[in-house]
């Protein structure tokens, strides 16, 4: 295994750290004569499932390690302490492969969106090939430059007007991200997302479910966190929909999330953080605690989710990471282990 490692130095940083957490794995128990973990049994141990486990673990489709993961694999397997730095370093640098490749959509790494027939980073000609082309064009270039100029003006009208509207959108009351912790619909900004629709159903919705139960909570209904949406928490949205000048359908999409989610960040306690620590929970980098109160491991987690989806990296819980998180849940690879209500805990507030 060390020798595959030595042998790949131009492998992804990804595979290279799944090479040698595997590696600790397979080794694990071998110098103290003890057994080996299974997968299952390590995957308990950190609090993440299985399968997120054996993606860590292997090299040919890897899934990054986030460095608490790695740190608890190096103290839980007993690997050798000079690897625990060399694995870090690996960790960071997979986290940096991750961020800079392209989201769908067609952004580049600078968040500017190309367009079509165009190449990124491309310069303008120099030298003798611009003078070749100026002459080539130059004439025609000017004609079309006199009969573009009036369109142009009009256009520049239109858009200054347009502006002009936003503007007074963005800074019209009731408008805009409200304050930590300040109820108000959100405005994510050009995000490629969208807010997912949920509505009843008899079969398990998993965590975007789980998630809505505890937003209701929030705001005061008694909703069982079940992941099941049920009348119960059907009458509780369509009672939300309603105080909140909104249609009362009982479906929860586009209108009604941006009214339900609010900014929650270090020091924030309550539902609102249980919806959070539910949906980071559930995105495939690894298992969040699920407390109630926003510890700096939450928002470790958080920043760890924004860099590798491309968000502002804020540690904090805003709209466009709201959406994100809805976006990017994961089925459970087996039966639901949260079919039982986890409730509120004792020490946390609503």
């Amino acid at each position: 295994m060390r020798e595959r490692e030595d042998r790949a130095p131009d492998r992804a940083s990804g595979a290279r750290l799944a090479l040698v957490l595997r590696r600790w794995w397979e080794e694990a128990g071998s110098a103290s004569g003890g057994a080996r973990p299974t997968q299952q049994a390590l995957a308990a141990r950190l609090g993440i499932d299985q399968t997120t486990l054996s993606r860590y673990l292997n090299p040919k489709h890897p899934l990054n390690a986030p460095p608490r993961v790695v740190e608890a694999l190096h103290a839980q397997l007993r690997a050798p302490a000079a690897e625990l730095e060399p694995a870090r370093a690996l960790c960071r640098a997979a986290l940096e492969e991750s961020s800079r490749q392209r989201p769908a959509g067609g952004r580049t790494a600078t968040g500017l969106v190309e367009q079509p027939g165009t190449t990124s980073g491309a310069s303008a000609p120099t030298g003798a090939d611009a003078t070749v082309r100026a002459g080539r064009y130059g004439a025609w270039g000017r004609l079309r430059s006199r009969r573009l100029l009036p369109a142009l003006v009009a256009s520049a009208v239109v858009l200054s007007f347009a502006a002009g509207i936003a503007v007074h959108a963005l800074l019209a009351p009731g408008h805009g991200v409200p304050a930590d912790g300040a109820p108000g619909a959100f405005r994510v900004s050009e995000s490629p997302y969208e807010w997912p629709l949920l509505r009843m159903r008899k079969e398990d919705q998993y965590t975007r479910a789980r998630a809505l139960q505890h937003l209701l909570n929030a705001y005061g209904y008694t909703v069982r966190t079940d992941g099941f949406f049920g009348e119960e928490t059907r009458d509780a949205v369509m009672d939300f929909q309603r105080n909140r000048h909104l249609v009362s359908d009982g479906k929860v999409g586009p209108d009604t999330w941006p009214e339900l989610v609010r900014t929650v960040g270090p020091g924030s306690s309550g539902h609102m953080v249980l919806a959070v620590q539910e949906l980071l929970d559930n995105v495939g980098q690894g298992g969040t605690v699920v407390s109630g109160r926003f510890s700096a491991v939450t928002a470790d987690d958080l920043r760890f989710f924004q860099r590798t989806h491309h968000l502002p990296v804020t540690g904090r819980a805003d709209p466009d990471t709201w959406l994100a998180l809805l976006v990017r849940q994961r089925p459970p690879a087996s039966a639901p282990a949260y079919q039982r209500s986890t409730g509120m805990p004792p020490s946390a507030s609503a």
